[in-house]
């Protein structure tokens, strides 16, 4: 058994440091471009006169930092070598992300909206596997080149939150001059990056009853349908924000819209979860791992009454349970990732699903421990925004609730020891 890293996903870290170093540093400290990241950061980031969205400096510095990363190679890495992708495996993408998360916060890795320079391209891969010959060759390109195309997830609603199956939006068979489509009505929340998308992927009931995991369908609606409706945006823990509660009200589309097979659609939205869950895990433990370093650090530097705070066992014992922690929990990401890569997607589902979930859950709950701990030990300045333990906090603990709640992560693991969801 060879817990080594491959020797050419060692020198593929080392090439992301160099190009961070060489490109997107450089970009970070011009023009005060400094000021997104410092104790400022929600004020620079946020513009409160357009309902707490991302201010469009702030975005367009995003934007740059992306553009760089593709044009050197990296941006795509996990996608397909057919999309300019280098066919990145799970594995290598949690260390990757680990690997940047452990940098600390920066332009290289910023979280707060899912930024990296190594990035996910979820809905690329949705495409690919369900669209039409016609969505995948307007879609695909589109969505590549970061202008045309960008598509928001219509899941969540209001009244159900983690439960999709009871969805109260419908969408009936509707032909409107003689054109056959969908009249859609309901409601959808926590719709991340309408503000700029040109489609959102509705899930809608199509047939069946509430409760029925078949009889839900996805459909892509054009951002400027009429009856599309953002209602508002909801002010988070973690600013600025992107997250409307948006309604659909006689919306109508034609059938070509349908993504995916009728009454399957969550097929499409349980797609990427094992993918997206395990490489969030390895970022939270990365971001952990910061905390960590940064405290043990600090620690040994800090002398009140004359002597180093690393000499009390108060201080030692905590930083000595997390890093403890950090480095069981590395071995069972890195372990469950090589599983996910040596069989196919389905089986995934069947077989390691609770692996990941057990990766998940308990990475964002440490992450957000040694970010609290990092505050203690630092004192009154890591409280502070001159620190960036608290973004790291805000930010990781959403993770607990968004991309499924710990406790549906857990009852997943239970169904597994319990037989709930076979043997």
């Amino acid at each position: 058994m060879d817990f080594d890293l491959p020797q050419d996903l060692t020198d593929y870290l080392a090439e992301l440091d160099a190009f961070i170093e060489r490109e997107i540093d450089p970009l970070q400290a011009a023009d005060d471009n400094q000021r997104f990241f410092d104790h400022r950061r929600e004020w620079a980031r946020t513009d409160f006169d357009r309902g707490g969205l991302p201010r469009e400096e702030w975005e367009a510095l995003l934007a740059e930092a992306k553009r760089r990363a593709d044009v050197a190679g990296h941006l795509r890495f996990a996608l397909p070598r057919a999309y300019g992708g280098r066919d990145g495996s799970n594995l290598w993408m949690a260390v990757i992300r680990e690997h940047l998360a452990t940098r600390g916060l920066g332009l290289h890795n910023d979280l707060q909206n899912e930024h990296s320079i190594v990035a996910n391209h979820p809905f690329v891969l949705i495409f690919r596997d369900f669209g039409t010959p016609e969505q995948q060759a307007e879609f695909i390109p589109g969505m590549l080149d970061h202008r045309t195309h960008r598509v928001s997830f219509g899941l969540t609603e209001p009244a159900h939150g983690s439960d999709a199956t009871h969805m109260e939006t419908v969408a009936v068979a509707e032909t409107r001059d003689g054109v056959p489509g969908y009249r859609i009505d309901g409601e959808k929340m926590w719709i991340t990056g309408m503000h700029v998308a040109s489609h959102c992927a509705v899930f809608a009931r199509t047939s069946g009853k509430a409760g029925d995991a078949r009889g839900i369908s996805c459909l892509l609606v054009p951002r400027d349908t009429p009856g599309l409706k953002i209602e508002e945006y909801l002010w988070t823990f973690n600013m600025p924000t992107d997250h409307p509660r948006i309604s659909f009200e006689n919306v109508w589309v034609p059938a070509q819209a349908l993504l995916g097979p009728p009454d399957d659609g969550l097929a499409i939205a349980q797609h990427f979860v094992h993918e997206n869950r395990i490489r969030q895990a390895a970022s939270s433990l990365g971001a952990a791992c910061y905390c960590i370093a940064q405290s043990i650090e600090y620690a040994r530097e800090r002398k009140p009454f004359g002597k180093a705070l690393a000499t009390n066992q108060g201080i030692q014992f905590p930083l000595v349970e997390l890093a403890t922690q950090a480095e069981m929990l590395r071995l069972l990401i890195r372990k469950t990732a090589w599983e996910m890569d040596r069989m196919p997607k389905p089986e995934v589902a069947r077989r390691l699903s609770d692996k990941v979930s057990m990766c998940n859950y308990w990475a964002n709950r440490l992450c957000c421990e040694a970010a609290d701990t990092a505050m203690q030990v630092h004192g009154g300045i890591g409280y502070s925004r001159h620190k960036p333990f608290e973004h790291i906090y805000r930010h990781h603990r959403r993770y607990r609730i968004t991309e499924g709640a710990e406790q549906i992560q857990m009852r997943k693991v239970a169904g597994h020891l319990f037989g709930f969801l076979g043997r």
